[in-house]
């Protein structure tokens, strides 16, 4: 279960309703009793149920029944139900919806891309970049692991990954492998994967002692080959492949022995559709 606090919550909710709702207000429709009801208009994996909930008890909707976010739904599925008045069923309509449809749509696409690698190689794990939208993290994540994957990395403080990008303050591959020794003095506990582009350069930091390597946009036939290689240097490091994978190669990748592929791309196509029906009670 993912922590996302009250306080986010509530924010939410504030960002959507700022002070009243003008529209139930005005019609004064707001003291009457109502049904809602979320529905899955096409195959879905649910995310952001929980949440969801949380936002209607905030604004005194009752749920009735709902399925959990990880679940698979069928077109013409009802997945949540609840009841309340009418002004605090508009308040909670749309943020509620938004919400699911968002993260079911990463859910949902992340699951397409897991069955594809785990029908080649049940051991091979999807991993999420850190790439989703700022002040998304929350429930992109929540989304990826309903998916069936897990987050690459949460942040900057967690494993040490060292990209091109660092070496040009070090100067070169040769130094990065001199300064391995005391990063790993430094975070003894730490793992610390470095992206190489070349079997030489996989080579020279096996032999410094890295924890793994990932490859950036290596064309798979090209990594399957990498990774023979590396595999007979050392069978234990970890592999990863990174860089252009997404639902439509993915399953290449999955043949080339690698440990897992890292992918941006469940964070980026259409949102789950979700009907919203309501009624009198």
């Amino acid at each position: 279960m993912l922590y996302i606090s009250d306080e986010t919550i509530d924010q939410w909710i504030k960002e959507d309703v700022p002070y009243i709702d003008l529209t139930t207000l005005t019609l004064g429709i707001g003291g009457q009793k109502g049904k809602i009801r979320f529905t899955a208009r096409e195959y879905t994996v649910l995310s952001g149920v929980e949440e969801v909930l949380r936002i209607f008890t905030k604004l005194g909707v009752m749920p009735i029944r709902s399925l959990p976010s990880g679940s698979a739904v069928n077109k013409g599925d009802v997945f949540i139900e609840a009841e309340g008045l009418a002004a605090s069923l508009h308040m909670a309509w749309k943020l509620s919806m938004n919400i699911l449809e968002y993260s079911s749509g990463i859910a949902t696409r992340t699951k397409r891309m897991v069955d594809k690698v785990q029908s080649v190689n049940p051991e091979m794990t999807v991993l999420a970049t850190r790439k989703s939208f700022p002040g998304t993290k929350d429930l992109s994540i929540k989304a990826i692991i309903a998916g069936g994957a897990f987050p690459h990395r949460l942040g900057l403080s967690e494993t040490i990954l060292i990209f091109k990008q660092h070496m040009v303050f070090l100067g070169d591959i040769n130094n990065l492998a001199q300064v391995i020794q005391e990063n790993k003095a430094h975070a003894c506990e730490k793992k610390i994967i470095v992206e190489v582009e070349t079997i030489e350069e996989a080579r020279l930091l096996i032999k410094a002692g890295v924890s793994g390597l990932q490859f950036d946009k290596i064309p798979a036939n090209d990594l399957k080959l990498i990774v023979a290689q590396i595999r007979g240097i050392d069978p234990k490091i970890t592999l990863l492949g990174a860089g252009g994978i997404n639902g439509d190669n993915i399953e290449e990748y999955a043949h080339t022995g690698i440990d897992a592929v890292v992918t941006t791309a469940m964070y980026f196509g259409k949102p789950s559709d979700i009907g919203v029906t309501m009624e009198k009670c």
